[in-house]
C-alpha cells in the first residue's frame, strides 16, 4: 500500500539521524523538533487513544457532532426521498409496484457500484477532502433527479446519486469516530443514529408541506410537480455538509496512521485548545509514536514487496527513505494499490470476521430497509382505503389487496392509454404517520445512546434485531392504521439500532488501514439486501399478504443469530 506525502516528508529522515545520535530506534521518531524530557518522560512518544484522550471531549466535539448532522441527513435523504414521491408521483411517472421497487432500490444499486472505490480512496487519501468533495457533487445529481420527466431519467439520476453518496456515508463514520476516543466512540455512532432519525422526523415534515399541494408548471421546456420540487429541496443538506465540513481537521487517526505524526499533533492541539480555552503550547503530548513501525510498511523502490521497518537495518532505512518518491514522484494509483489494499480482508485473521459483517448487515437491511421504505405508500394506501371504505376492516391484508389491485387498474389504463382517469389524492394525513415512525427512531437513539456504553454494541445489535424480527410479523396480524403505525415504528427503530450496531462494532474491530474499506464492503453487501427487499417485496404481496413479512422476519432473526458468534467489541481499542 503507497503511503503517499509521507515518507517523502524530510523530517521523517532527519528523525532517524537524530535517533541513531541518541541511540533511540526508529520507532521512536519524534513528530515534534523540541522535546521537553518531563513531559516526554510522562506523556510521550504517545498512543492514539492517549493522545484523544488528552485532547479531551467539549466543545470542539459538539460543534462537529451538530455540523455532521446535514451530513448524516444528505444520506438520508438520497436513500428515503424516492419512498415519498412515490404516491404522488404514480399517475406522473406512470409507476407500477415494480417501478416503485426498482425506484426504492436503484440508489443503493448506485452505492454497490461505487462502494470498494470509495473504501480504497479514503483509507489511502483521507477522510476530509473526500467528505466534501462528496457532498458538493451529489447536489448537481440531485438537481438532475429533481428535472426528470420519466422514470427512466429518475432511474438513472438516482443511481448516479447512489454512485455519489456511498462514499460520505462509510467515511462519515470513519471520521467521527477517529475524532473521540473509546470512551465515546460507541455513544458518537449512536448519536449519528439519532441524526438519521431527526432526518427522518424533518423529510416527512417537508413531504406534509409541498407534496399534497398541486403544483403544475413549466420551466425552460420542462414540466414540474410538487414531487420534484420536493425532490430540489432535498439538495440543501448536502450542500451545508459540504460547507461547514471545511471548518474541520483531517481525521488525526488517519495522519498517525500514514506516518504523518507532525500533522497529527496539530490536530491534537486544536482540538485540545478548543476543548479546554487553553494555547495550543499546552498540549502536554509533545510526540506520537510511529504507526508505521507496527501497523504499516515502509515501501522500498525497485523491491516488489513491503517490508517491515523494523525488520531492515538502518542504513538500508535510511537509504529507502531518501530513494522515495517526492511530492511530484507519486506512484500512480492503480488496481495493484487497490487490491493491496482490500487483501488484507481476504485473509487471517480478517477474512471469517468480515463476512460475518457482511451477512449481518444484508440480512438486517434486507429487513429494515424494504419495511422504511415501503412504509410511506403502506401508509398512503391506508389512509386512501380508509377515506374510500372506512376504517372497518382496514386489516394490513385488506390493505395489501387494495394497493396490488390498484395497481392493476393501473397498469390496465397505462395499456388503454387512459390515463385522464388517474388521479392520487395525496392528504397532509397520509404523511402524519411517517412522523410517528420517525419519533419513535429518534427516542430509540437516545435510549440507545444511553445504555450503549454499558451493555455493549453486540448485545444492542442481537436485541434490536430479534426484536425487529418480531415485529415483522407482528404487522400481519395488525387490524388498524394505528396499531399498522406502531408496530412499524418500533420495527423500524430497533432495525435501524441493530443496523447501526454493526457499524459501531466493525469500526472497533478493524485497523484504520481498513476501517473505510470494511464499512463500504459492508454497506455495499447491506444494499444489495436492500435492492434485492424491495424488489421482492412488492412481489411477494402479489403473492400474498402474509409472505412480505415472513421474509421481514427471516431477515432479522438470521442476523441475530450470526450475531452471536461476533467477538464483544465493549471498550475494545481503536486499532
Amino acid at each position: 500500500m503507497a503511503i503517499e506525502g509521507i515518507t517523502s516528508d524530510k523530517t521523517l529522515a532527519e528523525g532517524i539521524d537524530n535517533d541513531q545520535k541518541l541511540n533511540r530506534t526508529p520507532t521512536q521518531i519524534s513528530s515534534s523538533s523540541e522535546i521537553q524530557p518531563e513531559l516526554h518522560e510522562k506523556y510521550g512518544p504517545a498512543d492514539f487513544e492517549t493522545a484523544i484522550e488528552m485532547a479531551g471531549f467539549g466543545k470542539f466535539n459538539i460543534l462537529l457532532i451538530l455540523c455532521a448532522f446535514p451530513a448524516a441527513a444528505a444520506t438520508i435523504v438520497e436513500t428515503s426521498v424516492m419512498s415519498f414521491i412515490l404516491p404522488s408521483a404514480e399517475c406522473d411517472l406512470k409507476l407500477t409496484l415494480i417501478d416503485k421497487g426498482l425506484l426504492n432500490g436503484v440508489t443503493y444499486l448506485g452505492m454497490i457500484t461505487s462502494a470498494i472505490i470509495w473504501g480504497y480512496y479514503s483509507d489511502t487519501k483521507g477522510r476530509k477532502n473526500l467528505l466534501i468533495f462528496g457532498y458538493f457533487s451529489n447536489i448537481i445529481s440531485v438537481m438532475g433527479a429533481a428535472t426528470s420527466q420519466t422514470v427512466i431519467q429518475l432511474m438513472v439520476f438516482k443511481y448516479i446519486s447512489g454512485c455519489i453518496m456511498c462514499g460520505p456515508f462509510a467515511i462519515l463514520l470513519s471520521y467521527l469516530t477517529e475524532l473521540h476516543g473509546k470512551k465515546h466512540r460507541s455513544r458518537i455512532l449512536m448519536y449519528v443514529g439519532v441524526m438519521f432519525s431527526v432526518s427522518n422526523t424533518v423529510l416527512p415534515i417537508v413531504a406534509l408541506l409541498v407534496l399534497p399541494k398541486h403544483w403544475d408548471f413549466k420551466l425552460c421546456g420542462l414540466q414540474f410537480h410538487s414531487w420534484q420540487v420536493f425532490i430540489a429541496i432535498n439538495a440543501l443538506p448536502s450542500l451545508l455538509a459540504g460547507i461547514l465540513l471545511n471548518f474541520f481537521p483531517e481525521s488525526p487517526k488517519f495522519l498517525m496512521s500514514q506516518g504523518r505524526n507532525a500533522e497529527a499533533l496539530r490536530v491534537f492541539q486544536g482540538i485540545y485548545a478548543i476543548n479546554n480555552r487553553k494555547s495550543r503550547e499546552d498540549f502536554p503530548i509533545k510526540e506520537l509514536i510511529n504507526e508505521l513501525s507496527t501497523s504499516e510498511k515502509t515501501y522500498i523502490p525497485n523491491v516488489s514487496v513491503y517490508a517491515i521497518e523494523e525488520s531492515i537495518p538502518k542504513e538500508q532505512q535510511t537509504n529507502a527513505i531518501n530513494k522515495i518518491p517526492k511530492n511530484d514522484e507519486k506512484p500512480k494509483v492503480g488496481l495493484r494499490q487497490g487490491w493491496e489494499q482490500l487483501r488484507p480482508l481476504l485473509r487471517k485473521p480478517y477474512l471469517g470476521l468480515s463476512l460475518r459483517v457482511y451477512l449481518m448487515n444484508f440480512a438486517v437491511l434486507v429487513g429494515q430497509n424494504t419495511l422504511r421504505l415501503w412504509v410511506p405508500q403502506m401508509f398512503a394506501s391506508i389512509e386512501e382505503y380508509e377515506q374510500m371504505y372506512g376504517t372497518a376492516g382496514a386489516t394490513m391484508c385488506t390493505i395489501v389487496e387494495y394497493s396490488v389491485n390498484k395497481t392493476e387498474i393501473l397498469k390496465t389504463q397505462i395499456r388503454d392509454f387512459e390515463m385522464d382517469k388517474c388521479e392520487v389524492d395525496i392528504t397532509p394525513a397520509s404523511y402524519t404517520n411517517n412522523i410517528l415512525v420517525a419519533v419513535t427512531g429518534l427516542l430509540g437513539y437516545i435510549i440507545a445512546g444511553i445504555v450503549v456504553n454499558r451493555v455493549g454494541s453486540k448485545r444492542l445489535l442481537t436485541f434490536g434485531a430479534v426484536s425487529a424480527g418480531l415485529c415483522g410479523i407482528g404487522l400481519y396480524f395488525s387490524v388498524s392504521s394505528l396499531s399498522t403505525s406502531i408496530i412499524a415504528s418500533i420495527s423500524i427503530t430497533l432495525g435501524s439500532i441493530a443496523a447501526m450496531s454493526i457499524l459501531s462494532s466493525s469500526v472497533d474491530m478493524f485497523p484504520t488501514s481498513l476501517r473505510a474499506m470494511i464499512v463500504s464492503l459492508a454497506m455495499m453487501v447491506g444494499r444489495i439486501g436492500s435492492i434485492l427487499g424491495n424488489v421482492l417485496f412488492p412481489i411477494f404481496m402479489s403473492l400474498g399478504c402474509l409472505s412480505p413479512f415472513i421474509m421481514l422476519t427471516v431477515a432479522m432473526w438470521s442476523a441475530a443469530i450470526i450475531s452471536l458468534f461476533m467477538p464483544n467489541t465493549k471498550k475494545m481499542v481503536l486499532k
